[in-house]
């Protein structure tokens, strides 16, 4: 094989990760369904021993990759033509993806489908998180998500302001507790980044270097999300605990947070926000948790621990494809 991987451009943030692996990137761009046709550098720069190719391309040259990693049922079709080991990660509950889609699928038979294709055409699946994994019957293969204080700039705090970062608010916001959300942070300063084009005077960063002047400014992070269809953190949190900050949530299961130690949660509105209004006030509190939440990403989320999962799991990708490509030659 020729030492490069394929990833489908998804999950900006996420596919930077693999840089990780020091292996040579092709990553497919121009794919439809996206706010952008090319690699969306507000999220992240694009990886070293990185190019970016259409579909096309790839197509037209029909090379052997290590592996070929995808994002979406999408993908994997797209992907069929191609030659190597497939992997598969799961980035969303599956109640999550049918909600915020809007689609009339039976959740049960859909994890069925799912299920039997991945089987039928040799793919490994991964999930970033147990619950997303679980959600679609795949619970056991995990490849967590990583972030590190050294990326990212020293915290100053002196915005007296709360931080959220998303994309598309309004379509998830019931996965992202959006009502809860505006109840417990009324009358707080909060700003929003993200590529949400419903919403007036929002935007997204300019690029990464944009991004973590702007975590670092802020004095705390905000992340809520509904329990049985997103995590108690995402990326955009773990960033944030990684840049110093520290995080106010409602309560969830798989919340990183220790209340009172490197954030505040809280399943009361009024009770989150007088927590916010503590912090605006006290930003020598802020810091303190803030050193709190590095301290937990760095332990919780740490680089080694993504590298040796996804080294894991580009094995058993290979092991499946070998067997499969042994079995048909029989």
């Amino acid at each position: 094989m020729n030492g490069r991987i394929l990833v489908f451009n998804c999950h900006e943030a996420w596919v930077y990760q693999l840089r990780l692996l020091a292996k040579r990137l092709d990553i497919v761009v121009g794919l439809p369904g996206r706010h952008t046709e090319t690699w969306d550098a507000a999220l992240r720069p694009v990886p070293p021993n990185s190019r970016l190719v259409s579909l096309a391309e790839v197509l037209a040259a029909r090379e052997t990759y290590d592996c070929i990693i995808t994002h979406n049922l999408t993908d994997l079709l797209d992907a069929k033509p191609l030659l190597g080991p497939r992997l598969f990660v799961i980035h969303l509950t599956l109640h999550g993806m049918i909600l915020e889609q809007n689609a009339r699928t039976d959740a049960q038979e859909f994890r069925r489908a799912v299920a039997q294709y991945v089987r039928q055409i040799n793919a490994h699946v991964i999930a970033i998180s147990r619950l997303k994994g679980a959600s679609w019957g795949f619970p056991d293969h995990l490849v967590p998500l990583s972030a590190h204080p050294k990326d990212y700039l020293p915290w100053q705090g002196y915005l007296a302001r709360g931080l959220r970062i998303s994309n598309y608010i309004l379509r998830r916001a019931r996965t992202l507790h959006w009502d809860f959300h505006q109840r417990a942070f009324a009358g707080v300063p909060v700003t929003l980044v993200g590529h949400n084009p419903e919403l007036t005077g929002v935007c997204a960063s300019r690029d990464w270097s944009a991004l973590k002047q702007i975590l670092s400014r802020h004095r705390f992070f905000i992340h809520t999300a509904h329990p049985e269809l997103e995590d108690g953190y995402n990326m955009a949190t773990l960033e944030a605990m990684a840049a110093g900050l520290p995080v106010l949530s409602n309560r969830h299961p798989t919340s990183p947070i220790t209340h009172g130690v490197d954030g505040f949660l809280s399943d009361d509105p009024d009770e989150l926000n007088a927590y916010a209004q503590r912090l605006l006030t006290d930003r020598e509190l802020a810091r303190e948790m803030g050193q709190a939440a590095q301290r937990t990403v760095s332990k919780a989320f740490s680089e080694a621990a993504f590298r040796a999962a996804m080294v894991r799991a580009l094995e058993s990708a290979r092991q499946n494809w070998t067997r499969a490509t042994a079995s048909s030659a029989a």
